[in-house]
C-alpha cells in the first residue's frame, strides 16, 4: 500500500478554516492516508479487518461487505482531493496531542454513513520518502531547468548581437528585447517571492 502510495500526486484540501495537503491509496486490503498542515505529518494505515471492525462500530444500521465500504470511502476522498465535494458529503476534522481525526458524514444505500480516518503522527522515515525527498528533487530539478533556460538566453541574445552587427533590423521594433541580465533576473524574482510570502 504505501509503495502505490509514493505514486499518488499531493492535493489541496480545504477542512473548516485550515488547508491540509493530503494523498491517499485505497485497494481491496484496506487503504493508506498521508496528510500534513506543512508542520506536522499525520497517516493512518487499515487494513481489512480494520476496516470491518471500524464500520460497525460507526455504521450499525448498515450491512455491505467490507469491499464496499472501501469503494465507497474511496468515492468519497476522489472529489474531496480533486477540489469537488459532494453535496451530501461533509469532513470535518480534530488535532490533538495524539493525532488527527478526520470526520467523514455522508450516505450509503439511502442510509447515514459515519466515517473516521484515525491519523497518528507518520514515522520521520515516511515523511523523507513522500514529502522532503521528493520536494528537494524537484528543487534540484527546477534549479537545472533555469540554469539550462538562462544559458538559452544568453545564447540567443549573444545570436541577436552577432545579427545586428551584421546589419540586419527588426521588420516590427515592438519585438525589440533588452539583453538579458541574469542578476537583475535573479534580484527581481527574489523580491517578488519575498513579497508574496509576507
Amino acid at each position: 500500500l504505501e509503495s502505490s502510495l509514493l505514486t499518488q500526486p499531493w492535493a489541496s484540501v480545504r477542512l473548516g478554516e485550515s488547508t491540509f495537503l493530503a494523498k491517499v491509496c485505497f485497494r481491496d486490503t484496506g487503504y493508506i492516508l498521508l496528510i500534513s498542515d506543512l508542520s506536522s505529518v499525520w497517516y493512518e494505515s487499515a487494513d481489512i479487518e480494520a476496516v470491518g471492525q471500524r464500520s460497525k462500530e460507526l455504521n450499525k444500521r448498515l450491512t455491505v461487505h467490507v469491499s464496499s465500504f472501501l469503494n465507497h470511502l474511496c468515492n468519497l476522498m476522489c472529489p474531496l482531493l480533486a477540489g469537488q465535494l459532494g453535496a451530501t458529503t461533509t469532513f470535518s476534522c480534530h488535532r490533538s496531542a495524539s493525532g488527527l481525526r478526520l470526520h467523514v458524514k455522508s450516505e450509503l444505500s439511502g442510509l447515514p454513513f459515519y466515517w473516521d480516518f484515525h491519523c497518528c503522527p507518520a514515522p520521520l522515515e515516511m515523511v523523507f520518502r513522500h514529502l522532503v525527498r521528493p520536494l528537494i528533487q524537484m528543487n534540484l530539478a527546477l534549479q537545472c531547468q533555469v540554469q539550462e533556460l538562462i544559458s538559452l538566453l544568453l545564447q540567443k541574445d549573444a545570436e541577436i548581437e552577432d545579427y545586428r552587427e551584421s546589419g540586419a533590423t527588426l521588420s516590427r521594433d515592438r519585438l525589440r528585447t533588452e539583453p538579458f541580465q541574469e542578476e537583475t533576473f535573479q534580484q527581481n524574482f527574489m523580491a517578488k517571492v519575498r513579497g508574496g510570502a509576507s
